[in-house]
């Protein structure tokens, strides 16, 4: 019975552990000729139910706006926050970004982000 116990618990662990990465897909991006070097990037972020991103930066000014569902944010150095649609977050070029998750394990969660940042520089970077 121990056994069957340890292994019940050990799989939810590793479920826990393995939260489904988001579908982030890019919906437009537009130099900014104003602004030589620099572009503007718009992502659309979809989490599955209880889905969650690694630790990350971006290394951009990131504008992030909630369309469905419920995400939890923090910053390092930052609060947890929990957005809902028609609620928004920013992220600046030096922060890292330690929680993005979806906030129901049974509901997905779909947010648009703006990123301003350098042309050609990669959208996520994995930070620590």
């Amino acid at each position: 019975m121990i056994k069957l116990v340890a292994l019940g618990l050990l799989c939810l662990m590793i479920g826990t552990a393995a939260a489904q990465e988001p579908k982030v897909t890019a919906l437009m991006s537009k130099d900014l000729p104003e602004n030589p070097g620099r572009e503007a990037l718009m992502i659309m972020v979809e989490h599955a139910p209880a889905g969650a991103s690694a630790i990350h930066r971006h290394n951009a000014h990131a504008f992030v706006y909630v369309l469905e569902g419920s995400v939890v944010m923090q910053l390092k150095g930052g609060q947890q926050v929990t957005l809902t649609p028609g609620q928004s977050f920013y992220e600046g070029p030096d922060d890292v970004h330690l929680v993005d998750r979806n906030a129901s394990a049974t509901q997905p969660a779909k947010f648009l982000v703006l990123l301003i940042k350098d042309k050609g520089a990669p959208a996520l970077v994995p930070a620590q």
